[in-house]
């Protein structure tokens, strides 16, 4: 993870844990309503708009960090984080993720983001790191993963541009989260961005389930 990615990450739980100090009671009400630390996390993110990696922060925050001093400290950050990001960005303008989106996996129209993957991984779309097979049945396979509710599948798009694709498989009570970037698009941060909008992408279809993210680092971006 570089500098960027990293100020980015804490950036985001810095402004979570922001957003919950101030509504601090609404927080605590939508916790205390809520059946299990799944539905808390969901109740929190929809409270707040604030993505899972947030809502995970603002969950485990400690007594001590509601103090006048803490709630300063962590504002002095976030701000320094801001500034932080407006010279760095330029490197990798890609990593806030404003302008990525997700969206589901449509089959025909995206073969063909789908065969560049496979032809530069080299491996099944399931997850295994087995050989990849036919693309009409790699596709037809997906597919029916994901209408068993097994499997996610994305693409990352910006603008009308297909930037790489993003994987979900539940596996054993967790769901295994794989980011391919194009080649032509890598190193401009759009790995970290499909990152950030996996998670929240993924808590949706599997909600309450662990994520476990393998993205290898050649094909991250």
């Amino acid at each position: 993870m570089t500098q960027v990615d990293r100020a980015v990450t804490r950036r985001e739980i810095t402004d979570a844990l922001l957003k919950a100090m101030e509504r601090r009671h609404e927080v605590l009400d939508a916790i205390v309503d809520s059946q299990d630390r799944g539905s808390a996390v969901q109740a929190i993110a929809e409270l707040l708009g604030v993505s899972p990696l947030g809502c995970e922060a603002v969950i485990g925050m400690s007594f001590d960090q509601l103090t006048k001093d803490s709630r300063r400290t962590i504002a002095d950050e976030l701000e320094d984080l801001n500034h932080e990001l407006t010279f760095t960005l330029g490197d990798r303008p890609a990593s806030s993720g404003e302008t990525l989106l997700l969206r589901p996996f449509s089959g025909d129209p995206d073969r063909e983001i789908f065969a560049m993957r496979t032809s530069d991984v080299g491996a099944s779309g399931d997850g295994s790191g087995g050989p990849a097979g036919g693309l009409d049945d790699e596709i037809t396979s997906g597919l029916s993963r994901v209408d068993d509710e097994d499997a996610a599948w994305f693409v990352a798009i910006d603008g009308t541009q297909k930037v790489g694709m993003v994987f979900g498989d539940l596996n054993h009570g967790e769901v295994n989260v794989r980011i391919w970037i194009h080649p032509e698009h890598r190193k401009k941060g759009y790995g970290t961005a499909a990152l950030r909008r996996a998670r929240s992408e993924m808590a949706a279809y599997f909600p309450g389930v662990p994520l476990i993210v393998r993205a290898p680092g050649a094909h991250s971006g």
